[in-house]
C-alpha cells in the first residue's frame, strides 16, 4: 500500500459504532488499528449537561470527506474512518468515531490524532448544550 485510503467519511444522522469503525479499517497490511470516541458528557466547565443536539452546514459531509483526504495524504499508507453525528444525541452516546488503520502503531496513532483535531478545526458542526440548570449554549465547530 503506498497511498492512504478514506474508507469511510460522513456526517450521520443515526447511532455509529467504533466497532464498525475499526473493522472497515483493518486489513492484512495493518499491524495497528486506532481509534477514537467523542462520547456525550454529563458535564462541561463546571456545568451538569442533560442532551446534546448537533446542527451541520450544508457543505460539511464535503468537508469532512476533504479533511480524511488531506490525512490520507499526509500518512502513506493508512486507511481512514470518520464519521459525526448530528441531531439529537444524549449521555454516552457517540458523537465522533475516527479510526486508522495502518502498518505500525505510532503512524496509526499520529493519523488519528491529525484527523480528530482537523475534524474539530474544519467541519462545520455546531453543538448545543442543554444543562441542567436550564441554561443552553451553542459551541460551533470550525469558528
Amino acid at each position: 500500500m503506498t497511498t492512504g485510503d478514506v474508507v469511510h467519511a460522513a456526517v450521520a444522522a443515526s447511532p455509529i459504532a467504533p466497532e464498525e469503525a475499526y473493522a472497515a479499517v483493518d486489513s492484512p497490511f495493518c499491524g495497528a488499528v486506532v481509534g477514537f470516541s467523542g462520547v456525550v458528557r454529563d458535564h462541561d466547565g463546571g456545568k451538569g449537561v442533560t442532551s446534546l443536539s448537533y446542527s451541520a452546514h450544508p457543505s460539511a459531509e464535503r468537508i469532512i470527506r476533504e479533511v480524511a483526504e488531506e490525512i490520507a495524504a499526509r500518512h502513506e499508507g493508512i486507511r481512514i474512518w470518520v464519521a459525526h453525528r448530528v441531531g439529537p444525541l444524549d449521555i454516552g452516546d457517540q458523537a465522533l468515531v475516527a479510526a486508522v488503520g495502518a502498518a505500525h502503531r505510532g503512524e496509526a496513532f499520529r493519523a488519528c490524532s491529525d484527523l480528530v483535531d482537523l475534524v474539530k478545526e474544519k467541519v462545520p458542526i455546531w453543538k448545543e448544550q442543554f444543562f441542567t440548570d436550564g441554561t443552553v449554549e451553542w459551541v460551533g465547530a470550525g469558528a
